[in-house]
Order: C-alpha cells, then sequence, then structure tokens
C-alpha cells in the first residue's frame, strides 16, 4: 500500500470522479487553505452545521441517536460552544475505488486553537459527503469558517482490489447526502 502524489490525486480527479468539486491548486491566502496539496487534499466544511446542545438533556446513545441534541446552524461561520462539538458535512463529494483507502485527519490550524477533527476512514467503495466530527477542547467558543479548509484527506493505494468493498458490504453510512447522525441497522 502506498500514498497517493498530486499527480496521481489529479488523474484520479479527473478519470474516476474522485473528488467533486476538484480544486487543482492550493488556495491560501486569507483562508483556512483547501484543494490538492502535495500528498492529499485538504477538503472544505460546507456552511451547514448540526451544533451539540444540552437544552432537551437527552442522552447521547449511537444505538437511538435523537436529532434533539443539536441546533441547526446554517451560516458562513459556525461558533462552536466550549467544551463541545458539531457535525458538519464537507463540500466535495468523494468516490473512493475499492483498491483506495482514505483517512481524513485535521488541519493544523485548527489543532493548534484546541479544535479537533474526528480521524476517520474513507473506505474502498465509499462514496459521499464526509460527515465531519469537530470538537472543541477549549473552555473558550470556537469558530470554524464555512467553505474553507477542515481537514486533509490522505489516499493509500492498494496493489489489489478489496474482496468486498464498502458498497459492496451496502454500508449504512454510503452515498451521504448531508449530516448524517449515527444509526444502526
Amino acid at each position: 500500500m502506498s500514498i497517493k502524489s498530486d499527480r496521481w490525486i489529479r488523474r484520479m480527479a479527473a478519470e474516476q470522479g474522485l473528488i467533486t468539486p476538484f480544486v487543482e491548486s492550493q488556495v491560501r491566502t486569507g483562508v483556512i487553505s483547501y484543494g490538492l496539496s502535495s500528498y492529499g487534499y485538504d477538503m472544505r466544511v460546507a456552511d451547514e452545521f448540526k451544533v451539540f446542545t444540552n437544552i432537551f438533556n437527552v442522552i447521547v446513545d449511537p444505538k437511538n441517536f435523537s436529532p434533539r441534541s443539536f441546533v441547526d446552524i446554517k451560516a458562513d461561520y459556525c461558533d462552536i460552544p466550549p467544551n463541545s462539538f458539531a457535525l458538519a458535512r464537507s463540500v466535495e463529494h468523494f468516490h473512493i475505488p475499492r483498491n483506495v483507502l482514505s483517512i481524513v485527519m485535521g488541519k493544523s490550524s485548527y489543532a493548534r486553537c484546541g479544535i479537533v477533527v474526528n480521524v476517520t476512514p474513507l473506505e474502498p467503495g465509499w462514496e459521499g459527503y464526509v460527515t465531519i466530527e469537530i470538537s472543541n477542547t477549549t473552555p473558550l467558543p470556537a469558530r470554524i469558517y464555512a467553505n474553507e479548509g477542515i481537514g486533509q484527506v490522505l489516499f493509500f493505494e492498494s496493489d489489489e482490489d478489496c474482496e468486498i468493498s464498502y458498497a459492496d458490504k451496502q454500508g449504512k453510512y454510503q452515498q451521504q447526502q448531508g449530516i448524517v447522525l449515527p444509526h444502526i441497522d
């Protein structure tokens, strides 16, 4: 398995729709960077957020997750309360080939502010918009900017296709369109 370079990512975006929309080079001026980098792709966060709230005092249960746990926000930025988190989605739609595993890592500009983006895999055969988990570990509100970089996607290619892809097993988060809450099939 090898990590893939900017040339491979550019070719796969053009030939197989790996990333849509695809930004050919890194955009950096006045924004938290996004677009193609040397060995990855810096994805953006969309302007839709679900911010965790305790207004209704519901239990956080991954087997029976209540949408009342969140407040929906659509804006150019989102302020996450202290010691809380939000869910968001990527601007980009990903189509991962069956011989590729991708890992999303948080960007250092946010990490240096105490904001953690959960590291998550994009499995072979998965496709959709990435649901992004953003945690504010600080005792202060933290601002997240929509349509700017939030995490870097690294692509690892195997020399053979996997036997059973995420699409083959009809994974529960396949083809997700918006911010998808946890659920059990």
